[in-house]
């Protein structure tokens, strides 16, 4: 196992943390896959920030085989709605790293993601959280949560890795 107290240090954070928008970005969807664990929940909340996601409706809620399947629509090129693809930028700030516990540790930031397609531009600022845990081949995560400023509007087309 690589050493947990090298692997929790805030430069290698920030770099797992970059490296996953940037793979989400450019829509390098089996690299993106590979960063997460087998216990993986992929959560969009709608309407709050903070709720039992079994008992009210979401955005997206994911488990790893969801979110494979959500991965592979995105790969076979029929997914319509992302046809042509989004262009896709985000910028990754106000990082902060929680207590480590057992191997893990969580971290959150704010994002803003800059979306392009068919001439339509489309912005949008959240704040996320990251579950990493320290693994054999380096950082994994096993959760990660995005709450989106304007989750309790209409959202126009979020099929794409927000």
């Amino acid at each position: 196992m690589a050493d947990q107290n090298t692997l929790f240090e805030r430069p290698v954070i920030e770099a797992f943390l970059y490296q996953e928008a940037r793979l989400a970005d450019e829509n390098s969807y089996d690299a993106w896959m590979a960063l997460w664990t087998d216990d993986a929940i992929y959560w969009v909340p709608a309407n709050e920030d903070d709720y039992d996601p079994h008992h009210h409706l979401s955005i997206i809620y994911d488990d790893r085989s969801r979110l494979q399947d959500r991965v592979d629509r995105l790969k076979s090129g029929s997914a319509w709605a992302q046809d042509p693809k989004s262009r896709l930028r985000r910028l990754i700030s106000n990082i902060e790293i929680g207590a480590i516990s057992q191997g893990t540790v969580e971290v959150s930031s704010n994002f803003i993601l800059g979306e392009c397609r068919r001439g339509l531009q489309q912005t949008y600022f959240a704040r996320q959280i990251h579950t990493l845990h320290a693994g054999l081949d380096g950082l994994k995560m096993s959760r990660k949560k995005v709450l989106l400023i304007n989750n309790d509007e209409p959202i126009h087309n979020l099929t794409f890795l927000i």
